[in-house]
């Protein structure tokens, strides 16, 4: 079915729902660290070294600001500052492996939680998840794509 067959208001139903459930996703997560804190890993998680001026563009903060939380996560252990060996004036922000686990365990259990909740789900609902799948994992990738920019 193309988007011009669907029910007129359907995608904004879709967003609707999907929004709701990521921000309530969000709300449930560790107050550990900063939401800001939390992405910034994820998206090194995802996308490998990035420059700190590129950090900042995904986070939608200053420049100055993701500085400032680069080296709060670099006291921390979470990440590191390397140069960028194509570039030598160019220093990268790098996960080290306990920003690798810290990303992992918080991607765990926010798995763990919705698999909680799906098991609350009528087998018609779950069946109904599975078909929807590779759409999801495509919005998904676009999300990416649109936030993140080009990989490095």
């Amino acid at each position: 079915m193309s988007r011009q067959d669907s029910t007129p208001g359907a995608s904004a139903a879709i967003g609707a729902a999907l929004y709701g459930l990521a921000t309530r996703a969000a709300r449930r997560l560790p107050r550990d660290m900063s939401l800001t804190s939390a992405a910034t890993l994820a998206t090194l998680d995802r996308t490998g070294p990035r420059r700190i001026t590129d950090l900042a563009a995904v986070a939608g903060v200053t420049q100055p600001a993701m500085t400032t939380l680069v080296r709060v996560m670099e006291a921390s252990g979470l990440v590191e500052r390397q140069g960028d060996v194509s570039d030598k004036r160019v220093t990268l922000v790098c996960l080290t492996e306990a920003g690798a686990s810290y990303v992992r365990t918080r991607r765990e259990a926010g798995v763990h939680a919705f698999e909680r909740l799906i098991g609350e789900l009528t087998g018609d609902e779950v069946d109904a998840l599975v078909k929807a799948l590779p759409a999801l994992t495509r919005l998904a990738e676009l999300e990416s794509q649109d936030r993140e920019g080009p990989k490095q």
